[in-house]
């Protein structure tokens, strides 16, 4: 096959190869995207049938009204931010999991890369342990959390309070913060231990020469070094923690409005047969994280492909692209005097 600057004459090898995972792609994610996209802009109304007395179900187009309702009718509910609208105070939770929960497992990740590290006894023990949490499955661990959390449980029995942990309120809010941080800070500890690894050990000993302090050797070395990984994991974590559904439901409950997320919150209007509101709660939470993955690859640099091929396919279109102008240009005359001849 003819090589050019986009293929390596191997095209259709990489199509065949690839076309049965882009098929499950296609049917897994791609339909139903396009079948919530279709429902977002319908309506189901029930009518009561005047000759039999029972209800009809009948399905018309509402155009943007499932989205508009969100401003023009406020469904108000009392939470942590007074009383809000119900999706905007889903919208909030759902944020504010996200920022305090990624932030507390990118701290408390990275000390566990830099513990893990180090040269000591024990060291495999000790990264086989910090696995576990992570791979407990999510629905274990909330039930796990709920008896730790109850009333009479360890929590208040370690403060020394009588805190209602499981009931709607703050407090609430809270135990799925810690319960999301214990089992998933040990993601962004591997990964960032796995960035770590590649750094070389003569980088730190010239600084320990230079007479840096472990605090600049850290701030200087260790984080911008294994900055592109962190990016990554920490982008992955945002993700994952915006569709945030089954550790508060196992945990706190549904219909709690101080823990409800915009997943909760389109999941209980399709239970409540409102499939055309809960199409387009689904299609914003869907926009937000489109948003804020592109804020992160923008701003932070994330490179979630890492692929040096695509970089250097990229380098070489840029400079065919220059060798065109200049050609078009065509050559640069340059006049010679006679005080330049030899």
């Amino acid at each position: 096959m003819k090589k050019n600057l986009l293929s390596d004459g191997q095209g259709r090898l990489a199509a065949a190869l690839l076309s049965p995972a882009m098929a499950v792609i296609l049917v897994v994610v791609g339909i139903p995207i396009l079948l919530s996209l279709r429902e977002a802009f319908f309506r189901i109304e029930r009518i009561q049938n005047p000759q039999t007395g029972r209800l009809q179900s009948y399905e018309y187009f509402a155009g943007l009204d499932n989205f508009t309702r969100i401003l023009t009718r406020p469904d108000l509910v009392q939470a942590n931010y007074g009383q809000t609208d119900r999706f905007w105070n889903a919208f909030l939770n759902t944020s504010f999991f996200t920022l305090v929960c990624v932030l507390l497992e990118t701290v408390i990740g990275v000390a566990m890369a830099v513990t893990m590290a180090r040269a000591f006894r024990g060291r495999g023990l000790v990264r086989a342990g910090i696995l576990v949490p992570w791979a407990i499955p999510t629905i274990v661990s909330a039930l796990m959390w709920k008896l730790i959390f109850d009333e009479a449980g360890i929590m208040n029995q370690v403060i020394g309070q009588h805190v209602l942990w499981l009931a709607d309120g703050p407090q609430s809010f809270w135990a799925v913060v810690i319960a999301d941080v214990w089992k998933t800070a040990p993601f962004i500890g591997l990964l960032t231990l796995a960035g770590l690894q590649t750094i070389p050990a003569e980088v730190y000993e010239a600084a320990k020469v230079d007479g840096a302090t472990a605090w600049q050797s850290f701030v200087r070395i260790t984080l911008p070094m294994v900055q592109p990984t962190l990016v990554v994991a920490v982008l992955f974590r945002a993700l994952d923690t915006l569709r945030m559904f089954d550790l508060p439901v196992g945990l706190i409950g549904m219909g709690k409005y101080s823990v409800e997320t915009l997943s909760m919150f389109s999941y209980l209007e399709a239970d409540q047969s409102r499939y055309g509101p809960a199409a387009a709660y689904s299609i914003l939470l869907f926009l937000y994280i489109v948003l804020v993955a592109f804020l992160f690859v923008r701003f932070l640099g994330a490179d979630v492909i890492g692929d040096d091929e695509v970089r250097a396919i990229r380098a070489q279109r840029k400079r065919e692209r220059a060798r065109r102008k200049a050609t078009k240009a065509g050559p640069v005359r340059t006049s010679v005097t006679s005080g330049d001849m030899p």
